[in-house]
């Protein structure tokens, strides 16, 4: 079946955006907190199969220096198809003309961004609002603070 794809918001159901990220899974996104991120992001693409959303991803961008690409989510039931494969390139040429364009990857797939030219950095940190399960998943390394330099 063909999927449709848009980058319109407008009629979009939140509660159904909110599913998906569960069942992806990548979490627990309120409706309200997704729809103030992709208010705020420049670019994003939903794609919807017999009109049951299947898959999504977004950039906040600032138009000329950086491009960061967040919160590509697709259905279990497409995981495998080339969906998320369509989404991240969709997201890529979107943000061409930027001087660099970011993402951070779920522990285990960076293989899967290394075929979109994205390498690893060598100076990217981060602060989450738990830093404790960020260190437990793997996002990030345990911070070496109060340690003599």
């Amino acid at each position: 079946m063909p999927l449709h794809w848009t980058s319109d918001t407008n009629e979009l159901d939140w509660a159904e955006l909110t599913a998906l990220y569960r069942a992806a899974p990548l979490g627990d996104k309120n409706p309200k907190g997704l729809q103030i991120a992709f208010g705020n992001s420049m670019f994003k693409f939903f794609a919807r199969e017999n009109g049951t959303l299947v898959g999504v991803g977004r950039a906040m961008a600032d138009g000329v220096d950086c491009s960061y690409i967040c919160d590509v989510a697709v259905l279990p039931s497409h995981q495998g198809t080339g969906l998320g494969r369509e989404i991240v390139s969709r997201l890529v040429e979107a943000s061409r003309g930027h001087r660099k364009i970011i993402l951070y990857a779920v522990p285990g797939k960076e293989a899967f961004y290394e075929k979109f030219g994205f390498a690893r950095m060598n100076t990217a940190m981060a602060i989450f609002e738990n830093q404790a399960q960020a260190v437990e998943r793997g996002y990030v390394q345990a911070s070496r603070q109060g340690e003599s330099a």
